[in-house]
């Protein structure tokens, strides 16, 4: 959105790190919610890096907002929307919404419903607060002690950015029923507004090619996005998106391949037009206003596909369709007759074609060279290795004695001899360790010049590979 339409995104990321599952998990591993929540957030981090996802401009936890979400609870029940029970539970009252529930979805609340074995007012009602189990971590509130409910958590964390108005609201299809129905009409509520987010943004479920199941954890049907890496690179899995509409998503071993050959093509034409424009290539004239107005056509239909939905697959379809032009026009002849060569059309189509793949997270042409498959992985996890090794070896060398540490508190002469003999120590040590300093230093010189940058933070080293490097991903990895 910002790179083909100039709009200034903030997005904000809400991670549920408390609920029932996250309870039971950490109570069979017998640690802490939260510190097993820290676990699996440091983890899926981790995996985003990899497929090169930016991150959000801001993560909201919610066991960091727990003030703020009983706050929200508050005003609900003040609006007679919501109730408290004797048992210290607090209910969203879906039936005193009326038709003003259901706006997302067209399900309406059934005046008919029975309550068993609960002690909400109607079957429909959801959860804003539950009462604490025994040995369960929880919050003081109001209602006593107790924890939020799923969906009351990401009503108030994208009110605490936004306030009264959201524009896009992400998430699963899965997620559009209950979940943000009921957010919804717990914002409409606080805000007291007719209309709380304006768009709805519902990917679809991927699944495998020939089944009707999802993807999913509980259906054993699924790979983990580190064994994904162990065979296809993050290039080819944004390729493979791109393929289809985020409403549906197939996945199989055949699409996997086609991404990869349409990044072949793409590497192939432009390395062909750089060769070209060198004068390394030698070809028949080229129609240069039949390029021209390809690559204003072009143009047109990318942005058109973006606005409509984000329709990807019919942007991508575009930029091939230019991409089979081009290369009709770049047919190798044996001898050079002299014509004027057209490099500006070609440095225009490949600047167009860079562009476009780069505001989607990919790289191509003489700024990659394409390891593909398992051989990208074994290259991370070799660069992995080393930048982890330089940085333990960096670590010791600058890891020497405070100068006042060993400096006893009895007598100032003593005190002084200690300070000189420690000073003393030090340089010895500085000098002692100043050739792996300069080793290190040389390294990381020495893979600067393969597009390889490390950058020595105060308490890891971490590695990128820019895109005027000579290696195939453009990505980061923390050591």
């Amino acid at each position: 959105m910002t790179r083909f339409f100039g709009i200034e995104v903030i997005m904000v990321m809400g991670i549920t790190d408390i609920d029932d599952k996250i309870i039971k998990r950490a109570n069979e591993m017998n640690i802490s919610p939260v510190a097993l929540a820290r676990i699996y957030e440091e983890d899926f981090k981790q995996d985003m890096a990899a497929l090169k996802v930016l991150p959000p401009t801001v993560y909201m936890r919610v066991t960091d907002n727990i003030p703020q979400i009983i706050s929200f609870i508050k005003t609900i029940i003040a609006s007679g929307q919501a109730y408290a029970t004797s048992q210290g539970n607090v209910y969203f009252d879906v039936k005193s919404w009326g038709k003003r529930y259901g706006v997302l979805t067209t399900i309406y609340p059934d005046t008919q419903d029975e309550v068993v074995g609960t002690d909400k007012r109607h079957g429909k009602d959801f959860a804003l607060w539950k009462a604490a189990k025994p040995q369960e971590l929880s919050w003081t509130s109001p209602w006593g002690k107790g924890r939020p409910g799923w969906h009351i958590e990401c009503s108030t964390i994208s009110s605490a950015v936004f306030g009264k108005q959201l524009d896009i609201h992400t998430g699963g299809i899965d997620l559009a029923f209950p979940h943000h129905e009921n957010e919804i009409a717990q914002c409409e509520v606080y805000h007291q507004c007719e209309q709380w987010g304006n768009y709805f943004l519902h990917s679809g479920h991927l699944h495998v090619k020939g089944s009707q199941e999802k993807m999913s954890k509980s259906l054993k049907n699924f790979i983990t996005i580190k064994d994904f890496l162990k065979k296809f690179s993050s290039d080819q899995f944004r390729m493979f998106c791109l393929r289809s509409r985020y409403s549906s998503v197939e996945f199989s071993d055949d699409t996997m391949d086609d991404a990869k050959h349409l990044l072949q093509a793409i590497s192939s034409f432009i390395r062909d037009a750089n060769a070209y424009i060198k004068g390394q290539l030698v070809c028949d004239p080229v129609r240069e206003d039949i390029l021209w107005e390809r690559l204003a056509n072009t143009k047109v239909t990318v942005k058109a596909a973006f606005a409509d939905d984000f329709d990807t697959s019919r942007a991508v379809a575009a930029i091939m369709d230019l991409i089979h032009h081009g290369n009709r026009q770049l047919k190798a002849v044996t001898k050079d007759a002299g014509s004027p060569r057209s490099s500006v059309v070609y440095g225009s189509i490949i600047s167009y074609i860079e562009g476009f793949f780069n505001a989607l997270g990919m790289s191509f042409g003489e700024r990659q060279v394409a390891l593909g498959g398992d051989n990208s992985a074994v290259l991370s996890n070799v660069i992995d290795e080393l930048v982890r090794f330089r940085a333990k070896v960096r670590h010791y060398a600058l890891a020497l004695p405070e100068e006042a540490d060993a400096v006893p508190m009895e007598g100032v002469v003593a005190a002084e001899g200690a300070k000189q003999e420690q000073k003393e120590k030090r340089q010895q040590l500085i000098q002692e360790r100043k050739p792996l300093l300069e080793a290190c230093d040389s390294l990381r010189g020495d893979l600067a010049a393969f597009g390889i940058h490390i950058k020595d933070r105060a308490a890891v080293s971490t590695w990128e590979i820019e895109e005027g490097g000579q290696v195939g991903q453009q990505t980061k990895k923390k050591s």
